[in-house]
């Protein structure tokens, strides 16, 4: 394990603005078309998304969006396209951007197809974070804007498979999964689970969960008593809850939500995946269909319906009532009622 301290970072990159011709990415023009639904299944709904509540696509044509993280400095959004290696920016009024090229692999030969950058987040500087699949580890952007300081990318010595999703605590701790799904074909997986891990300020590694098929996207809890924690496995696709304590250690885990019967009733696209809290302590979720509003009881309130298989998920603008959306090819928003919990 390696911790670099560096200085603030500005995210203030000079980066060509990516030609709608090239790969046949564009950026839409305000006022932005709407698609999907929304699925009011509870009352308790209408305080968070109002009955007038629009799906917008902002852009379009990436291969697997994924990632997705307010700027608030920037008043930019940031995300990762997964297998092209890349982190882009979007802002209101100027559309689409490259931020970041590589973006998860900094080698010359990768067998697989996810090699990028997934998860993206600040730390406690405003720096950016990266999962990143192949280069197998956890990084942080350096100050020079092109290159990464490994903050994390064994366990026991043994490499990580492909991080994937991560986020901190108000107090600086560092949590984060990692699944196999960007492992290389010709590259052999040394860890015997796929784990969830907590990284402290200090640079101790601990392992949070071992039982998890498939770990993908989690959140902290508002109080950041409870880590929720999406498990993207077929077979098994649940959101677990892990009781965490004060001096560091965590309580067995729990199902805060299972999709098997939601998944065989709809037949919707998506397993469970990204995972974002509002300060109310609602659990938006994505998974099938899009996205699934779920309240801190475990309540299924109602989902915003994409049509599209949905990867993540963040809040942001100025106000924190926005929910932005990874889905698929596309990229996408939606106005609400509630707000997203600070980090």
């Amino acid at each position: 394990m390696k911790i670099v301290s560096v200085c603030l970072l500005s995210l203030t990159l000079t980066v060509p603005v990516l030609m709608a011709a090239e790969k046949n990415i564009s950026s839409q023009s305000s006022p932005y078309p709407t698609l999907g639904s929304i699925e009011r299944l509870d009352p308790a709904l209408d305080a968070l998304l109002s009955p007038d509540a629009k799906i917008e696509k902002l852009a379009e044509g990436f291969t697997w969006a994924e990632g997705p993280i307010w700027v608030a400095a920037k008043g930019a959004l940031l995300f990762s396209d997964v297998p092209e290696n890349r982190v882009y920016r979007w802002k209101e009024g100027e559309g689409i951007s490259v931020f970041l090229e590589p973006s998860g692999f900094t080698g010359t030969v990768y067998n697989g197809r996810e090699r990028g950058s997934n998860g993206l987040t600040l730390d406690r500087q405003d720096r950016l974070v990266l999962c990143q699949h192949g280069n197998r580890c956890v990084a942080r952007l350096a100050a020079d804007g092109k290159t990464f300081e490994t903050l994390v990318d064994r366990t026991d010595g043994k490499r990580f498979s492909s991080p994937n999703d991560l986020c901190f605590d108000r107090a600086g701790n560092l949590f984060f999964t990692d699944p196999p799904y960007g492992l290389p074909s010709d590259m052999k997986q040394e860890t015997e689970f796929n784990g969830v891990y907590r990284l402290s300020k200090d640079g101790k590694l601990t392992v949070i969960s071992r039982e998890l098929d498939r770990p993908n996207g989690l959140a902290l809890s508002v109080d950041e008593k409870t880590l929720y924690v999406a498990n993207s496995h077929g077979p098994r696709p649940i959101i677990m809850a892990y009781a965490l304590n004060a001096d560091g250690t965590t309580g067995p885990g729990r199902v805060f939500w299972d999709n098997t019967e939601l998944i065989a009733r709809t037949k919707r696209e998506g397993a469970p995946d990204g995972l974002k809290v509002d300060t109310n302590g609602n659990l938006w979720a994505t998974g099938p269909g899009g996205v699934l509003i779920i309240s801190p009881e475990g309540k299924h309130l109602g989902s915003i319906l994409t049509g599209h298989a949905t990867a993540n998920c963040t809040f942001g603008d100025a106000d924190g009532h926005t929910l932005y959306l990874t889905a698929d090819k596309t990229l996408l928003r939606i106005k609400t009622k509630a707000k997203g919990a600070a980090r």
